[in-house]
Order: C-alpha cells, then sequence, then structure tokens
C-alpha cells in the first residue's frame, strides 16, 4: 500500500507540473498584458518602466522559470489590476468557493441518496420510474441554464430571491440549486445503480434471515457496501464543481469566489492572478482524485490486497 500511495503522490506531482506548465504558457498567447492594463496615451518610457517591473522584457523560458520559482519562495508576485500580493487575493476568494461547494454537497447528499436508494428498492413501481425520469432531465440540463432560469422565474419576475453576491443565507439558495442540480441526477443514478448491485448478493440475504429490520439491511449491510462506488463518484463530481462548476454560477450570480476572480482576470489580462488562481484550483482538483484514489484502495479489499500484492 505504501508503494502504492508513493506511485500517486508521484502521479499527483507530474500532473501538477504539467498543467502550471501549460497555464504559464497558455496566459502568453493573447500578448503584452501591459498594452492591456494601461491602454492608450501612456509614454513610451512609462511603458517600458511598467514592463521592466513586471520582468516582461524577459525572455519567455526566463518568465517560466522565475514563475516555477515562485512556487518555492511563495512569492506570487503583484496583481497587475490591483496592485496587491496575487496570494492575498486568491486566498480572499477561497472561502466563498468553498461555502458554495460544501453548501452544493450538503444538498446533494441530502437528496441523491434517498433517491438512488429508493429507485433501486422499488425499481419496478412508478417511484423509480420516476425518480430515474427526474435523474435523466437534471442530468440533461446544464448548470448555467439551471442558474438562468432560476433567475429569471425567482429574482427578476417573483422577486423572492436575491442574485448578485453572498451577504445572507438567502443568497446561497439560488447558486447551490444550479451547482447541485447536475451532480443530483448523476449521483442518484450511481446510487440506484450500486444498489441493485448489492442487493442481490448473499449477505443481503443473510442478514434478512437473522431477522434485522428492512431499513438497517438497507443502510449498514447495502448502502455500506455500495459506498465504495459511490465514493468515487463523489470525488470525481466534486472535482468538477470545483474546476468547472464554479466558474460558470460563480460567473452567473456574481459570487465572490474564485470561479469569479478567474473570470475577471482572464478578461482583464491579471497574469499572476490569473496563473495562481487556475493552478490553485487544479490543485483543488488533482488533490481530490488522488484523495478519493487512496479511499477507494483502502475501501476495498480486492483492489487493497492488489496494490500491496
Amino acid at each position: 500500500m505504501l508503494s502504492y500511495t508513493l506511485r500517486t503522490l508521484t502521479r499527483m506531482a507530474l500532473t501538477f507540473f504539467v498543467i502550471i506548465t501549460i497555464v504559464f504558457f497558455a496566459t502568453r498567447l493573447s500578448g503584452n498584458a501591459v498594452d492591456f492594463v494601461v491602454g492608450e496615451g501612456i509614454t513610451s518610457e512609462d511603458r517600458a518602466l511598467l514592463i521592466k517591473y513586471y520582468e516582461l522584457d524577459q525572455p519567455l523560458f526566463t518568465q517560466y522559470f522565475a514563475f516555477l520559482k515562485s512556487f518555492t519562495d511563495g512569492q506570487f508576485g503583484l496583481s497587475f489590476i490591483e496592485r496587491r500580493p496575487v496570494s492575498q487575493i486568491v486566498v480572499e476568494r477561497l472561502w466563498p468557493s468553498a461555502q458554495l461547494l460544501l453548501s452544493a454537497m450538503g444538498l446533494t447528499l441530502l437528496v441523491s441518496l434517498p433517491l438512488g436508494i429508493a429507485a433501486a428498492l422499488w425499481r419496478k413501481s412508478w417511484i423509480g420510474s420516476a425518480v430515474m425520469v427526474l435523474a435523466f432531465l437534471g442530468y440533461a440540463v446544464p448548470n448555467f441554464v439551471m442558474a438562468i432560469v432560476m433567475v429569471l422565474v425567482f429574482s427578476y419576475w417573483l422577486n423572492w430571491l436575491p442574485v448578485v453576491g453572498n451577504g445572507t443565507p438567502w443568497h446561497f439558495i439560488m447558486p447551490t440549486i444550479a451547482m447541485a442540480g447536475v451532480l443530483i441526477a448523476a449521483l442518484t443514478r450511481f446510487t440506484r445503480n450500486a444498489m441493485l448491485d448489492v442487493l442481490g448478493q448473499d449477505f443481503m440475504r443473510t442478514a434478512r434471515a437473522k431477522g434485522l429490520p428492512e431499513s438497517r439491511v438497507i443502510l449498514k449491510h447495502g448502502l455500506r457496501n455500495a459506498g465504495i462506488t459511490i465514493l468515487s463518484v463523489i470525488g470525481l463530481q466534486v472535482a468538477g464543481l470545483a474546476a468547472a462548476g464554479s466558474v460558470v454560477i460563480e460567473s452567473i450570480f456574481a459570487w465572490p469566489g474564485i470561479g469569479d476572480l478567474l473570470v475577471s482576470s482572464a478578461l482583464r489580462r491579471d497574469y499572476p492572478v490569473l496563473q495562481f488562481g487556475v493552478v490553485t484550483v487544479a490543485l483543488a482538483v488533482i488533490v481530490i482524485n488522488a484523495a478519493v484514489d487512496l479511499a477507494y484502495a483502502w475501501a476495498d479489499p480486492r483492489l487493497r490486497h492488489s496494490v500491496t500484492a
């Protein structure tokens, strides 16, 4: 198991290196950021001073190695726009994004697990069919479409819920539902399929033969054994939310998180903030995926045996 953990950590490091390399060169494709930041009317002397200050006059690979060095000394530079340390700006946005992600995950687990179990237990009745129809519809509707529809209905037409910011609990309702919508649909389907795989197993029949209550049989024996598959799905979906979902939803609702920061930094060509923000999100996704792999390896006896053999 130790060797498997070391291989996982090595893959994490290599993936992270590739990502930060791609991020650096991709942000340079649109040209010199100084031309965009200062606009017209600046003298050539002032422009040269700004380029020298931000070390944009250096060769590209010199800038690249300086960028790599920033991860060892913790000095990520200043924002082109706000003239503040990049790390300070990104850290300020982490907690709002984490709040939204946690609320979406809490809603997902609260809704999808009972629905998936119900769809498996009553798979031949109208209840199971209704749950699966709703799951397929939810999976087919992109989260940004759901967000826009909710804004039109509940904010513009009915004037029930606020749209911009995160100042009150009411601000969480629409972004949380929009972010969790697709995830609820996906996890409901996977929970149903995982439960169907274990409902007919011998240990389930043995538990019922012992006279255990059906609720205990389902939750303790069924859901626990299906949890290995469900755990992997949750990890992948959370990683997807942390990467793409937050960018879309936070932009629509002007949520002051990492996703909104990435969009604004890209539009303003604020290279230092954009680079560090993307790398932060990528690192979160890598860590989540690695944690799921390790948890899956520890939870599944067969896999644990294979990786320790």
